[in-house]
């Protein structure tokens, strides 16, 4: 009874440690090669928001991920705003927590993309001098990154369903990992 109830106390824990495996191996396949914006950087970011919930922990995590891929990658003058973007799908998932059904999640994960889309090529504009600063310019900007879209949303739903769907398999065959939520990293 005593190793049950030990047990039972570590669950939240388990479940912590398979999260932070899921986004260390979301983080890894970044850095490979792989077609311009489709990457598990926005699916990430919505698993973490998901299943972290609010908690600042929930944004530093993924960002600290983030941040690592960048040292390989590379950083650039859009940076700032990848990161802002990213901190906003992680919200969105955190928003979504408690419904992590298939149209929930792609509800989710458009918005994600759809967030992406316009804070990145926001700041194409605005950062660089590849567009005019004018409404054209801004609107030109928009319509070049539109290719780029399609790849994000295809990135970002084909890694949420990779992670959500894994966890959930996790889940599946050890149910006992469903019965609390995660505990509150200390």
């Amino acid at each position: 009874m005593r190793n049950e109830v030990k047990s039972e106390r570590n669950i939240p824990y388990l479940r912590i440690a398979i999260v932070l495996c899921f986004i260390l191996f979301a983080a890894i396949l970044r850095i490979l090669p792989h077609p311009w914006n489709f990457t598990p950087v926005g699916a990430m970011a919505l698993f973490a928001g998901a299943k972290l919930g609010r908690s600042w922990k929930a944004f530093l995590i993924p960002l600290v991920a983030l941040f690592a891929g960048d040292l390989f990658v590379g950083f650039h003058q859009l940076t700032l705003a990848v990161y802002l973007s990213f901190c906003l799908s992680a919200l969105i998932g955190a928003i979504f927590r408690n419904r992590q059904s298939a149209g929930p999640l792609s509800l989710a994960t458009l918005l994600g993309a759809t967030q992406f889309f316009l804070i990145t090529n926001f700041a194409v504009w605005a950062l660089m001098t590849t567009y005019p600063r004018t409404v054209s310019g801004l609107i030109a900007c928009y319509v070049a990154g539109i290719p780029l879209f399609g790849n994000t949303l295809a990135g970002d739903a084909f890694y949420a369903a990779i992670l959500f769907g894994g966890y959930a398999l996790i889940e599946h065959f050890f149910p006992g990992l469903r019965k609390s939520q995660p505990p509150a990293l200390a």
